[in-house]
């Protein structure tokens, strides 16, 4: 079923972005026209983006995280070697850089 939805939105978002672009072509002169038409491509892809990534839950756009880094979702680590848990490149107790997410 969510290929079936998927799908269908996708060609909505054409049919849309084809009537946007024939509507912007007869009333904007030809030069103008093409900037305009892809100005509006661009920010309806970066919309139809920021809707995904927020359906889907994630906190990361376009150009890095969009929740703050003291929000309490911040990554765990767990060290493999001494099994320490910490939140650092390399853990604070043994110095051993081999971790999991936790």
């Amino acid at each position: 079923m969510e290929n079936k939805e998927f799908l269908t939105q996708q060609l909505l978002w054409i049919v849309i972005s084809i009537g946007i672009s024939i509507t912007i072509s007869w009333f904007v002169p030809f030069p103008l026209s093409w900037v305009v038409i892809i100005g509006v491509f661009l920010v309806l892809s970066f919309y139809m983006r920021y809707r995904m990534m927020k359906k889907m839950g994630s906190g990361v756009g376009m150009f890095g995280s969009l929740s703050s880094p003291f929000s309490g979702n911040s990554v765990n680590y767990y060290c493999m070697s001494c099994g320490t848990k910490h939140r650092e490149a390399s853990c604070p107790r043994c110095g051993s850089k081999m971790k999991r997410v936790g």
